[in-house]
């Protein structure tokens, strides 16, 4: 049995097996380090990815009463522009009325609470809702139509009639202005 606890030659220095050790255990850091790096750098989200993952909307663009859509993670995503009688009417409606209780207050930012940002896609299936026009049937509630299966939200984003088990999502989203909102 070798005796690899006896390292240093009499004189008590490093023999020349110390140093062939430290360089060979160095050599196989270095190697291990460069072969995991890649990978792990690897994992990491890509820059245009990176660029997705939020949008800025100058909301003062969206005209009292109308919406857009704007592309957020690769999803629509609606902005409206509500009118104090749309806010009125959202926040008129008993929570015992909804599928998915959520009032309106809890859906908007205070202090903007004409602008309502809510995912695009039906609750349902996925699909894209009417309703960001003035021209566009906006169902029974004002809100947004999905003609597809016939889901009706209101003016909230609350689902209110149809399959659609759930309220359009509100994404994550903060004001980084008076008229420029940062969604994600």
């Amino acid at each position: 049995m070798a005796d690899t606890t006896v390292r240093h030659d009499e004189s008590g220095g490093a023999t020349r097996r110390d140093v062939l050790d430290v360089v060979t255990w160095s050599a196989v850091a270095i190697g291990a380090g460069t072969m995991v790096w890649p990978l792990i750098s690897s994992m990491n989200p890509s820059a245009d990815v990176l660029a997705l993952s939020t949008t800025e909307v100058d909301v003062s663009q969206v005209p009292e009463g109308a919406g857009i859509t704007v592309m957020w993670r690769g999803r629509p995503t609606f902005v409206r522009h509500r009118t104090p009688a749309e806010i009125e009417e959202a926040r008129a409606v008993p929570l015992s009325a909804l599928k998915d209780p959520q009032t309106d207050e809890e859906r908007v930012k205070e202090g903007k609470d004409a602008y309502l940002i809510t995912g695009g896609n039906c609750t349902h299936l996925g699909c894209v809702p009417l309703g960001n026009k003035v021209t566009d049937d906006r169902g029974e509630f004002g809100g947004w139509f999905c003609p597809c299966h016939g889901s009706h939200y209101d003016t909230s984003g609350r689902i209110r009639k149809g399959p659609a088990p759930l309220n359009l999502p509100v994404p994550e989203y903060e004001f980084i202005s008076d008229t420029v909102a940062r969604i994600g």
